[in-house]
């Protein structure tokens, strides 16, 4: 038996115990015991502990099976708070929440165009201890902090190992916000975060083999197998969006052409419909931008396909299809049960969804398909600040993942 392999056991247990209080609460000491496996003293002796610790409280008498009615138990959400960081190109955003996941205050700060590590680091704690202190204006001690960063993570060492958005490499993002806020911090690629999200308080919740994917100014997936968040070898699991849809296709800005990215992320229509309109093409966009195309955004075009411009259609049309073609790739690769799609594309509505859903009926093998379902997320803008937080939650709840 290895050193402290009793404590790291009792620790096991004990958060074995607490999560089972979290999933199952209200629930009683002799049903705890018998879900886990775990012998009755054993049970009695954490549940003591937790009891102490503010994390449960005992809640209301359950029913009786022939002798006095049970104490019940369940988490005590509103005694704690854990802390969610989102950090992209632009933006930082946190939110302060229970431990049932209830978001109870946010934040934000905005980030410069061009930003280098030691600014993006300041930002970053400076944000941190703002959300900080509307923890402790509550008079809630916070358990942790969750950081769902866009790119290249390594989760095990809480390093951004490449952020593209942010031209940024090799950022310890763990190490300073540990050192600056003296709490655990926990660091995961922004989708995978999502994905989190869903399992935990989503469409994800029910299944034990999902993926989510998000399409907006990039596109990537989170991948959950058996419950468990996949990596890959080198943390790069899901980058569908470096997936070639078209071997002709235009450049992607990984250096590859055809990529899923290069065809169906909002800087892709963008970059279309300037060109469409160029050639002649006829749209309400370029009344919008008043002929002046190097003003045309994303927001342009989702206004005008709510207008019904022709243009705006057949770009959002495309775009569904080479998203379908990603996503029917992904469905024969790992067959899973769902399919869960977020991000700001999802604004399109049935003139992308539809073409998508088409495709992927086409372009899946029947045994891939059966039992699939492929949803929208309902999490909606907050999924990866939601998701940061999980990151907190889990390390309470189930550190073992």
């Amino acid at each position: 038996m290895q050193t402290g392999s009793f404590q790291w056991m009792k620790s096991l247990n004990k958060s074995t115990i607490l999560n089972m209080v979290r999933l199952h609460g209200p629930i009683s000491r002799a049903e705890i015991a018998k879900l886990t496996k775990l012998t009755p003293p054993t049970v009695t002796n954490i549940v003591s502990e937790l009891l102490q610790d503010g994390l449960i409280v005992e809640s209301n008498l359950g029913e009786s099976t022939g002798g006095r009615k049970p104490i019940m138990l369940r988490i005590n959400a509103s005694r704690f708070y854990v802390i969610g960081i989102y950090a992209r190109e632009g933006r930082l955003d946190a939110a302060v929440a229970h431990l049932d996941g209830k978001m109870i205050h946010q934040c934000a700060r905005e980030l410069p165009t061009k930003v280098d590590q030691t600014d993006f680091l300041e930002s970053l704690k400076a944000l941190a201890n703002e959300a900080l202190a509307l923890a402790q204006a509550d008079g809630q001690p916070v358990l942790g902090i969750g950081v769902g960063m866009h790119g290249l993570v390594n989760p095990l060492q809480g390093e951004s190992v490449f952020a593209p958005h942010l031209h940024l490499k090799h950022v310890p993002i763990k190490a300073v916000l540990e050192e600056a806020c003296q709490l655990p911090v926990e660091v995961e690629n922004d989708v995978r975060a999502m994905a989190l999200a869903e399992s935990w308080f989503g469409q994800g919740r029910e299944h034990a083999n999902f993926i989510t994917v998000h399409i907006g100014s990039g596109i990537g997936a989170g991948i959950v197998l058996d419950n468990e968040l996949y990596h890959g070898v080198s943390f790069a699991a899901g980058e569908i969006g470096h997936t070639t849809i078209d071997v002709n296709g235009p450049l992607c800005r990984c250096g590859n052409v055809g990529c899923l990215e290069a065809l169906a992320a909002e800087p892709a229509l963008v970059t279309r419909a300037r060109a469409a309109i160029e050639a002649g093409r006829a749209s309400l966009l370029s009344e919008m931008v008043q002929g002046e195309l190097t003003r045309l955004t994303e927001e342009h075009l989702y206004m005008a396909i709510n207008q019904g411009d022709e243009l705006a259609k057949e770009i959002f049309a495309d775009a569904g299809q080479s998203l379908g073609i990603g996503l029917a790739n992904l469905i024969n690769t790992f067959n899973p049960l769902r399919i869960i799609i977020n991000g700001s594309l999802t604004r399109a509505g049935a003139y992308l969804i539809e073409p998508l859903l088409d495709t992927v009926q086409k372009r899946t093998l029947d045994a891939s398909a059966d039992h699939l379902s492929i949803v929208v997320s309902d999490l909606g803008k907050q999924a990866a600040l939601i998701g940061a937080y999980t990151l907190a939650l889990r390390k309470i709840f189930a550190p073992s993942a």
